[in-house]
């Protein structure tokens, strides 16, 4: 092979080599950017994170450096933070689901892992489950695939269901998507449906105030919107006294009466694996997307009393964890 040729292999094969090695070579240590909702809600799942990655040998601060960022439930954020990534070189992004879009259109190089999504495929951010192909792979949360689970327990633990309360940020696709399932389940089971769609904080309490019926229960859709005013939703709900569902479990010990979801730290632990292998030379687009195997049901007694439910005994018997 000629010394010309040489350099043009030798040239063309750097990009498939493993970012660790390639960081290395550079002096430097490889860099995750982590953008989430809320440092505090995120707390125990960031935790998962960053303890998985040292078990599988990256330890922040010395083999790794992991740059946080936060949106507070404000999308331009998500920009904002996606730019601010990229002029610094991150090596790999790992983020949620609604920042995904920022995130691509910010960079097709970079790859990004989102460690939970609603629905990944419905909502455009991998072409399909078995081969995402481009720059993004991570875990999806079954949102919408859980979403007449949830109508069913909510039914048990309210027997006279009829009028179901839906709380949505409609300006979130995803939630949107997880809304319609729920309002399909709903009507299959001969349940009248209740909007209350919002966009932004200011439409909570005014969606609470529109309710001109006392509807039997409400289904909470949790996205960034949610998560951010997760504390003013809850009380508003027991203030008009309706029990509510919602698939995280932080709900639950702010004082929603039940949630039904996928363990979310076991989630970002699986992304970390997602970043080690990305770290090590795979390809994000070749990465399966995977759906969660472990799923949890919370139940807040202490709320259930207060609204006087009584929640059956199968039903506790059956739950992850009972807060009393």
């Amino acid at each position: 092979m000629r010394r010309r040729d040489f350099i043009k292999v030798i040239a063309g094969s750097a990009t498939s080599w493993p970012l660790v090695v390639r960081a290395q070579q550079a002096g430097k240590r490889p860099t995750i950017g982590f953008l989430g909702t809320n440092a505090a809600m995120w707390n125990p799942w960031t935790a998962a994170f960053v303890e998985r990655m040292r078990e599988l040998g990256w330890v922040e601060g010395r083999t790794i450096a992991i740059e946080y960022r936060w949106s507070e439930g404000r999308p331009e954020r998500e920009a904002e933070v996606a730019a601010e990534f990229v002029r610094l070189n991150v090596d790999v992004i790992v983020s949620f689901g609604t920042a995904v879009p920022a995130l691509k259109q910010a960079t097709s190089v970079i790859p990004i892992v989102f460690a939970i999504a609603i629905d990944p495929v419905g909502s455009g951010l991998v072409a399909n489950l078995a081969r995402p192909g481009g720059n993004v792979t991570g875990l999806s949360n079954l949102g919408s695939d859980l979403a007449s689970k949830r109508v069913e327990l909510l039914r048990e633990v309210v027997p006279g269901l009829y009028r179901l309360a839906i709380m949505a940020d409609v300006a979130n696709s995803q939630a949107a998507l997880e809304m319609g399932e729920v309002q399909a389940t709903a009507r299959t089971l001969g349940l009248a449906v209740v909007p209350i769609p919002i966009r932004r904080a200011e439409d909570i309490a005014a969606g609470f105030a529109t309710l001109k019926e006392q509807p039997d229960a409400l289904y909470i859709v949790q996205d960034v919107l949610v998560v951010a005013n997760r504390t003013q939703i809850t009380s508003l709900a027991f203030g008009v006294r309706l029990p509510t569902i919602i698939s995280g479990r932080e709900f639950v010990r702010a004082g929603a009466l039940m949630s039904y979801g996928p363990n979310f730290p076991d989630l970002f632990r699986r992304a970390a694996e997602y970043v080690d292998k990305i770290l090590r030379g795979t390809k994000p687009g070749d990465m399966p997307v995977e759906q969660p195997t472990k799923f949890e049901l919370t139940i807040n007694l202490k709320t259930a009393k207060a609204l006087g439910i009584t929640v059956p005994q199968t039903l506790l018997a059956r739950a992850d964890e009972v807060i009393e």
